[in-house]
């Protein structure tokens, strides 16, 4: 290989890696403003702003708001996982790890929700979410779940989906003001029990 094309392709490389850092820095800056504020407080000129770019440069890479949106929601979407992981059948690190989840996003996502009627986008985000939590539920509880006949299956996947809800975790924290620890207490027992009742044959 001639020197020249070598240095083409070292020049070429380095501006693909230095593109691919700038999204990274860009989707991070909305989310760090997505976990603090409402999705249509936001603006581009703001995520430019903190990302330290121009707010061409963020429409150029992202097509606009939209776009940032749903890049930004597969990010969070790895750093969710990332954070419920947690041993098969370790119950008690199960809902450690979601509520730990749910302290950091949880507020967001239910803004996320409450303007979901006004938002396409988001409509097709929390869709996505949604899916994403019943997978996330139906590997974790893949020993139990795979021991159950299709119909308590399903009856018992549909429980502990509600149960680990986001909703869950707001009426527990939010609304009814208890403790992390009361609320992974409260969680585990719903839990349990609905493997206890859902599971049966009926």
């Amino acid at each position: 290989m001639k020197l020249q094309d070598a240095t083409r392709q070292y020049h070429q490389r380095a501006r693909a890696l230095s593109a691919e850092a700038t999204g990274r820095h860009i989707v991070q800056a909305f989310l760090d403003r997505l976990m603090q504020q409402w999705f249509d407080e936001i603006t581009l000129d703001l995520v430019a702003q903190d990302a330290g770019v121009t707010v061409q440069t963020v429409v150029r890479r992202f097509g606009g708001k939209e776009g940032l949106l749903s890049s930004a929601v597969k990010t969070l979407g790895v750093q969710i996982l990332a954070r419920r992981a947690s041993p098969c059948g370790d119950l008690g690190r199960l809902v450690e790890n979601l509520l730990r989840d749910y302290e950091e996003t949880g507020d967001a996502v239910l803004r996320l929700l409450a303007l979901e009627p006004r938002y396409r986008a988001l409509k097709e985000v929390l869709d996505f979410g949604g899916s994403e939590h019943r997978r996330w539920v139906s590997d974790a509880f893949a020993d139990t779940l795979s021991e159950l006949e299709p119909a308590p299956r399903k009856r018992t996947l549909d429980a502990l989906v509600v149960v680990t809800d986001v909703y869950t975790w707001k009426l527990l924290r939010r609304d009814m003001g208890r403790s992390i620890e009361a609320t992974a207490a409260a969680i585990r027992g719903l839990l349990q029990s609905s493997i206890s009742e859902f599971s049966k044959p009926q």
